[in-house]
């Protein structure tokens, strides 16, 4: 069986990640589609992931591409997880992820609406669902507060889990617009705030167009594939979210090829994607909580020394801000409440490596300006850097 080791890996990532300087993108889509899509729970994450990987690095440049020619959308997704991508991509990852998610948070609202044992059920929902998008309609864009006093009814309030330790009493007008959202009739506009803001005003969308899942997971991991093979089966059914036979199913239907791996384990690559890697010249990079480029696998010990997840992980599994070197996570960083940056280095990567890092650092301050970052999932080492 053809061998990749651990060197061709993290070469790899440094390239097909777009992070080494030789390797940036001048354009927002081509750094999405090169990870395929980009973590956008925390508002922050996806600016700080994006410009990482852009020759030119911007804010604005990344409000053109959400907010303006609407080459990126937000899709809720993979694991349940809100994720941006490219147009070109969303309609894969609507068929082989988010129509399964819509419809279980669907009927998770709907069995809630049953236990509150009041009046409300699905016909209820599907005229609340009519109002709001009316309302919408007639504003263009507003936020959930605009739309709640717009919509009687998204003022609701439900008991969730009653009878339970967790009972408690919720109003409808989040879970209706998420749904609304997760079905693709509604999208996020610009926030209310600056670009580290999660709270959006909402705008009109039209859903993607309907395709075929099987296809649309073949094409998925075959894009998977290409940015982050070699990789194991494991993997790619973490990422994704989906069963074991649908990861196989998929795996298989896009010719994905067998190779060895230094852990002894099985990996799999794109059809023909054998050749090595040239390499590359010597790369640092500070990237956000969440980046795609430490979670794209399950098993990240290509990358990842076992010794450093205790300081760069919450208890959720979640990784904070990153500090790479030649594709290897070596340490940490955060930003001060004065926006001062600062890391700390796990590993001992020597001088060359911190003068990379401090160019780096640079780098990031710059663009960044006096916007002030706090990771949404706080890892250890981010909170000690930042006391």
């Amino acid at each position: 069986m053809h061998r990749i080791d651990d060197e061709q890996r993290r070469t790899r990532l440094g390239r097909r990640h777009l992070l080494a300087p030789s390797e940036r993108a001048a354009s927002v889509v081509t750094v999405a589609d090169a990870v395929v899509a980009l973590h956008a729970t925390d508002a922050a994450t996806l600016y700080l992931s994006v410009c990482a990987r852009l020759s030119e690095p911007g804010v604005a440049t990344v409000d053109r591409s959400l907010y303006e020619d609407v080459s990126l959308v937000r899709l809720l997704s993979m694991r349940n997880t809100l994720f941006t991508v490219s147009t070109e991509v969303a309609p894969f990852v609507d068929a082989s992820n988010a129509r399964a998610v819509a419809a279980r948070e669907r009927r998770t609202f709907l069995k809630h609406l049953r236990e509150d044992g009041n009046v409300l059920d699905e016909p209820w929902l599907t005229e609340t669902e009519r109002a709001t998008l009316s309302a919408l309609a007639e504003r263009g864009r507003a936020t959930g507060g605009e739309l709640s006093a717009a919509v009687p009814a998204l003022r609701t309030k439900i008991t969730v889990f009653p009878g339970t330790k967790q009972e408690t009493v919720q109003g409808v007008a989040s879970r209706v617009i998420r749904l609304l959202a997760a079905d693709g009739r509604i999208r996020r506009d610009r926030p209310r705030g600056s670009w580290i803001s999660s709270q959006f005003r909402w705008t009109a969308a039209t859903p993607w167009p309907v395709t075929e899942p099987a296809g649309a997971r073949t094409e998925m991991a075959l894009r998977w594939l290409r940015s982050y093979g070699p990789a194991t089966e494991a993997d790619l059914k973490w990422w994704t979210g989906w069963g074991v036979r649908e990861t196989r199913q998929a795996l298989t239907a896009a010719g994905a090829e067998e190779v060895l791996l230094d852990s002894g384990a099985t990996g799999w690559v794109a059809p023909g994607d054998l050749a090595p890697e040239p390499p590359l010249e010597p790369w640092a990079a500070l990237l956000p909580g969440l980046d795609p480029s430490a979670m794209g696998w399950t098993d990240r010990g290509f990358h990842l020394p076992v010794g450093h997840r205790a300081a760069l992980f919450d208890r959720a599994g979640n990784i904070g801000p990153t500090v790479w070197w030649n594709g290897a996570v070596v340490g940490g960083w955060a930003q001060r409440a004065d926006g001062e940056l600062v890391w700390r280095l796990l590993s001992d990567v020597g001088r060359d490596a911190t003068r990379h890092i401090e160019a780096e650092a640079s780098r990031l301050s710059a663009w960044v300006g006096e916007a002030r970052i706090t990771p949404r999932f706080r890892t250890p080492l981010e909170r000690e850097l930042t006391t």
